[in-house]
């Protein structure tokens, strides 16, 4: 890869700009702040430095420059936040070759990757025929195969497990990761839906039943190492682009709700896979967009569904807006009755999640009876705390004084009382965050020498004169990248290291590390040979250890002087 390209591109974007596009910062000082979006924050914990060019969050000390940033928020790789970043200052990167980073997965996404094509290929043959009929019927065209990448399995075939035998996966893995039963094939006689992660990779299928043979209608990918429903949206891949087009994310409760959607154009979709919302799945739709439209099925379980979802985010301080379809419709068969104008007509007059919920508590209440009337003016001010509009809640007072003819300023007390309320219960159920494991005086002498190495030129050149050895090799592993990248570049800048060692894992994980931990940036040469006592006797102090140790098993009286003899000069500093 070509750093010098990659960090000319860095330094023409402003990571300020950049993450101000995705979270709200506010100026405090030199830097901006904002709500973390890589933990459930509450506070502002994230800094992002204009002058630095990097962000550090000092509660999850999630950590880097402006590409780090594009790769864990939209999750994309290198090459895709690269090209995104080229775009904005129209610089092209597409000739930029990156190395793939692998993973102990590869093999079980190549294997799916491998069945995508191979249930591709018996659709496209004429074996396919009769399921290729049955999609046209449901308005499924050759694009919509094409796009979502659909096929078929075969009837009472195992093909495809011995397909994959030949390709040297063992029969194990196979019924590990869903794709067989003992020899053979999981699915058979089905029409193939991919699932896909958040990256785009497949990792299970949906296979749907087209003819009618008792089956059960779906039959999905038991969840494996590589396929978590909680932890995906399907379609989020496509739709995160559409999203930032359109400004809003449309969640649905079914793939096939979002196949249907882009059959008439509307791809800013993703589906749940379900009517269950995990809070890895909240920062998922959290990230596409602020504008959030839920539009799940019409009957009981969706609408239930959408009133646990919607006050899952509402406590969160996102206030979605719901899609209200008739009680025998999920989007999928509404577009098929309706078409394309009548679906974004509901979109674009979608209401408000708190008017939606108001409207639902209405139902089975006997407004003849004052205590029923009551409890339900009383749940109604509950939801209208939560409400961070202040002209909507006096509109929603001002409604319920008039209806029930109740004082404006009756209401308004009681508000104002559960207001108070939920403040106090909130801090005595907000836990106390734990210390992580303290580090020693060792620890602390470690991290501040490499934290000036990465802040100051000179630092790096007194670390080589006083050759000062780390005894930790992750230590040890970055402090050579860091004056191996200082010798290479001349100069040591935080954004641009944080580029050079993107594929290295393990040196990035300690970088965080050092960086989240608001070290001082500035120093005297006597207070870093200070550090170098501290890292030079915590070394000698292990040696010792280590010889000590190797003098109790040796058995030679005068292997033993040598090893008491070294064991001398190194407590005399020699």
């Amino acid at each position: 890869m070509n750093n010098d390209l990659a960090n000319e591109i860095r330094r023409k974007v402003d990571i300020v700009d950049i993450i101000g596009e995705r979270i709200p910062l506010v100026a405090r000082g030199k830097n901006f702040f904002g709500v973390c979006p890589f933990h459930d924050d509450s506070n502002p914990s994230m800094s992002v430095s204009r002058e630095k060019q990097i962000y550090t969050c000092f509660s999850c000390h999630a950590t880097g420059n402006v590409f780090t940033f594009l790769m864990n928020y939209e999750h994309i790789d290198f090459k895709e936040a690269l090209h995104y970043l080229g775009e904005k200052i129209g610089v092209n990167v597409s000739n930029i070759s990156i190395k793939k980073k692998t993973t102990k997965y590869d093999k079980l996404y190549d294997a799916y990757s491998f069945s995508v094509k191979y249930f591709q290929n018996n659709l496209s043959s004429s074996i396919g025929k009769s399921a290729k009929e049955y999609l046209a019927n449901r308005q499924i065209n050759e694009e919509i195969i094409k796009e979502f990448e659909i096929g078929l399995s075969l009837e009472a075939r195992d093909d495809l497990t011995k397909l994959l035998l030949k390709k040297d996966y063992d029969l194990a893995t196979l019924n590990k990761i869903g794709l067989s039963s003992d020899e053979h094939d999981i699915y058979n006689d089905r029409i193939m839906f991919p699932l896909y992660d958040v990256n785009g990779r497949v990792v299970g299928f949906s296979g749907r039943i087209y003819k009618d043979n008792g089956q059960n209608k779906y039959l999905n990918t038991k969840e494996t190492e590589i396929f978590k429903k909680g932890e995906m949206l399907y379609h989020y891949h496509i739709a995160r682009e559409e999203c930032r087009q359109k400004k809003s994310v449309i969640v649905m409760e079914g793939f096939m709700d979002v196949i249907r959607a882009s059959t008439i154009g509307i791809k800013n979709t993703v589906a749940l896979m379900g009517t269950a919302l995990t809070s890895n799945q909240i920062g998922l739709i959290k990230r596409l967009s602020n504008n959030i439209i839920m539009c799940l099925d019409g009957d009981s379980p969706g609408v239930n569904a959408m009133l646990s979802i919607g006050d899952n985010l509402l406590t969160q301080g996102i206030e979605v807006k719901i899609v209200v379809l008739p009680d025998d419709d999920d989007p999928d068969s509404f577009i098929l009755k309706h078409g394309r104008d009548r679906f974004l007509g509901l979109v674009e007059n979608a209401i408000n999640f708190s008017d939606f919920k108001m409207q639902k508590l209405r139902e089975n209440v006997d407004f003849r009876s004052d205590e029923e009337k009551a409890n339900y003016i009383n749940t109604v001010l509950k939801e209208v705390s939560k409400i961070n509009d202040s002209i909507r809640v006096e509109i929603v007072l001002k409604r319920l004084a008039k209806e029930f003819d109740i004082g404006y300023n009756t209401l308004e007390k009681r508000l104002n009382d559960l207001v108070a309320f939920k403040s106090i219960s909130k801090e005595i159920e907000t836990p106390i965050k734990q210390d992580s494991k303290r580090k020693t005086k060792y620890d602390k002498a470690v991290e501040q020498v490499l934290y000036f190495m990465l802040n100051n030129d000179w630092v790096i050149t007194q670390v080589e004169k006083e050759r000062i050895v780390f005894p930790s090799e992750k230590t040890r592993v970055l402090a050579s990248e860091i004056i191996y990248y200082y010798k290479t570049y001349g100069n040591i800048n935080v954004a641009d290291f944080y580029t050079y060692v993107q594929d290295k894992e393990d040196i990035l994980i300690l970088l965080n590390s050092i960086l989240a931990d608001g070290y001082s940036e500035e120093t005297t040469k006597e207070e870093l040979f200070l550090y170098f006592k501290v890292i030079n006797d915590y070394r000698r102090s292990q040696e010792i250890k280590r010889l000590t140790t190797l003098m109790k098993k040796e058995v030679d009286p005068l292997e033993q002087a040598k090893i008491v003899e070294k064991i001398r000069k190194l407590r005399i500093g020699e």
